[in-house]
């Protein structure tokens, strides 16, 4: 498995619940850019239409030695799930609070692959307060780190 990209906004807005694997759609000169890693997934989202899901605003860069006509570099991608993970989606995202995100684009067995997670936004207080517990972690590692050295 080769990491293409990473949405770390996601991790800092939402709270993930669970996760799931899925295929994207793409023309040739998409996949030749992703793996080039010009792609990013930041103000990305998953949206439902029709029983089918789609990414939105994922930008991946325009492929510069293709011979084809220009694609937009944001357009709506179709997702691959399963029938049965699809439904559990569409019916936690109808739930207030919930939401789907993709977390991140990376290639299995040559295959462009992406992980979307069902999300739960985070408040400004639960931001704060994770923050606060990162602090506390990283002081206690390095006392611990120190404590070790010393001795």
């Amino acid at each position: 498995m080769k990491l293409i990209a990473t949405n770390k906004k996601a991790y800092h807005d939402y709270f993930i619940i669970s996760t799931f694997e899925a295929g994207i759609m793409l023309v040739g000169q998409e996949v030749k850019s992703i793996r080039l890693g010009h792609t990013n997934l930041k103000d990305s989202f998953i949206t439902f239409k029709d029983g089918e899901a789609y990414i939105k605003n994922m930008h991946i860069s325009h492929y510069k030695d293709a011979t084809l006509e220009t694609i937009d570099e944001k357009r709506s991608r179709k997702l691959l799930l399963n029938r049965s993970e699809i439904n559990k989606l569409i019916i936690k995202t109808k739930e207030k609070g919930f939401t789907c995100v993709p977390l991140k684009v990376y290639l299995k067995d040559n295959l462009v692959k992406i992980e979307i997670a069902l999300a739960k936004g985070k408040h400004l207080f639960d931001k704060k307060q994770v923050l606060a517990e990162k602090d506390i972690e990283r002081d206690t590692q390095r006392l611990l780190k120190k404590y070790k050295y010393s001795k």
